[in-house]
This record gives structure tokens, sequence and C-alpha cells, in this order.
């Protein structure tokens, strides 16, 4: 393949990452509803490093797990903004 080629099949993984995320952050939203309804804490670091260790356990690679983690951390700082806004 070429470079157009590859670009073009990275456009394509983009879209379903882009659902992907969608996805997770519906449930986030609906996570951070039932936090509210419960009067729990938006933070819960143990369930976040539950997170970190699930996905460096199914990390296939080519990232090493301390780089997926660096954008898991994002994700789930976006998502935990996601639930404080929606509050």
């Amino acid at each position: 393949m070429d470079i157009f080629d590859w670009r073009k099949k990275i456009d394509e993984l983009d879209e379903q990452i882009v659902v992907l995320i969608s996805r997770r952050a519906e449930a986030a939203k609906a996570i951070g509803e039932l936090k509210r309804c419960s009067q729990l804490p938006v933070y819960e670091p143990g369930r976040e490093q539950t997170v970190f260790n699930h996905v460096k356990a199914v990390n296939p690679g080519p990232l090493d797990d301390v780089e997926l983690l660096h954008v898991y951390e994002r994700i789930i700082d976006v998502m935990r903004t996601l639930q404080r806004r929606d509050s």
C-alpha cells in the first residue's frame, strides 16, 4: 500500500473510533446519572485503575502499555468531565 492507501485506512479507522468513543460517552453519561442519584463521587480512582489494568491486559500492541495508558488517561479525563457537566 502507498501513503494514500494508508491514510484512507486511517480515516476509516478514525470513523470507527469516533463511533466507539461516542458509545463510551453515552455509557459514561448514564453512569454519571446513576452516581448523582446515589450521591456517589464522579472520581473513583479504584475504578479507573481497574480500567487501566484491563486495557493493559488486552493490549495487543504495537503501543506499549505506557503509551496506551496515556491515551486512556485522556479518555477517562474527558468522560469524567462529561459526567460532571451533566450534573
